[in-house]
């Protein structure tokens, strides 16, 4: 596993030990929607019998919610850190009758050895944007769909945090250098739609949907994202420029721009693609 994928399973280990979900409100509200879709197109009928594939399960929420729905559905749930899935098979220790299992494992590794044909459906809520090679996954990942099946996923569209990268952005620019990336750069809805197509999905539908959520400072949104193990960013450190007075003078940038009466606002872009 590379260094940025171990980076990102030590933080996700963290969270899920610690206050993931205490914190991830914006990421259950994308696995209800997720879910609520599944119902409509499908209710209590296809999908009751069939095998389906959960990409990044977390704890277990979206997991639960589908079980709820289909109890004799057959579940196979992976997730890249340990004790996401610690946490997630402790959640259904008492469901002893269902048919699922959970495998720690990295997506992106596992789905190009599995087996041609394996699962009639594959979710994912909140975790794609994670992927390394989404073209490529995407590929494994049609294939491993049999005919007629279908991938539903939730992501972060490219709006996500736009508040937080404005402010990184003035700050940049008042000390005269370039702008760098501060967290992972998200994909437009048309830059899915392409790869979807390019690795062979066809009757594409994306709902893109915009989530505000309010944080008493900028300080403290930033610590509700390392709570739930998503603080990985693209900068490296400049010289001249110490985190302390980026961050520092960050704060106070944000707060001038996005703030209300009870303290900040930051935006979530949530975007739902189902494809056959």
């Amino acid at each position: 596993m590379n260094n940025r994928k171990t980076a990102i399973q030590r933080q996700f280990n963290r969270s899920a030990e610690s206050s993931y979900n205490i914190h991830a409100e914006v990421q259950r509200m994308m696995a209800a929607q997720l879910a609520k879709s599944l119902i409509e197109r499908n209710g209590r009928g296809k999908a009751a019998e069939s095998k389906v594939l959960e990409i990044g399960c977390g704890t277990g929420h979206l997991t639960e919610i589908l079980l709820n729905q289909w109890p004799h559905v057959s579940i196979t749930a992976l997730d890249l850190a340990p004790a996401m899935i610690k946490a997630a098979e402790q959640r259904f220790k008492s469901r002893q009758s269902a048919d699922m299992r959970f495998l720690q494992a990295d997506v992106e590794i596992w789905a190009a050895e599995a087996p041609s044909d394996s699962f009639d459906l594959i979710v994912s809520s909140a975790c794609f944007q994670w992927l390394s090679q989404p073209r490529q996954t995407l590929g494994h990942l049609k294939r491993i769909l049999r005919e007629g099946g279908y991938l539903v996923f939730a992501t972060f569209g490219p709006r996500t945090f736009y508040e937080l990268h404005e402010a990184f952005t003035e700050v940049y620019h008042a000390n005269g250098m370039e702008p760098q990336r501060h967290g992972l750069a998200f994909l437009s809805p048309k830059q899915w739609e392409e790869i979807l197509i390019e690795t062979g999905f066809s009757t594409i539908y994306c709902h893109q949907e915009t989530q505000v959520e309010t944080y008493p400072s900028p300080r403290d949104f930033l610590q509700s994202i390392k709570e739930i193990g998503a603080s990985t960013s693209e900068a490296i450190q400049i010289g001249g420029l110490s985190p302390r007075k980026l961050f520092t003078e960050m704060y106070k940038a944000y707060e001038e721009k996005f703030s209300i009466k009870d303290g900040i606002v930051a935006t979530y872009e949530c975007l739902l693609f189902e494809a056959r």
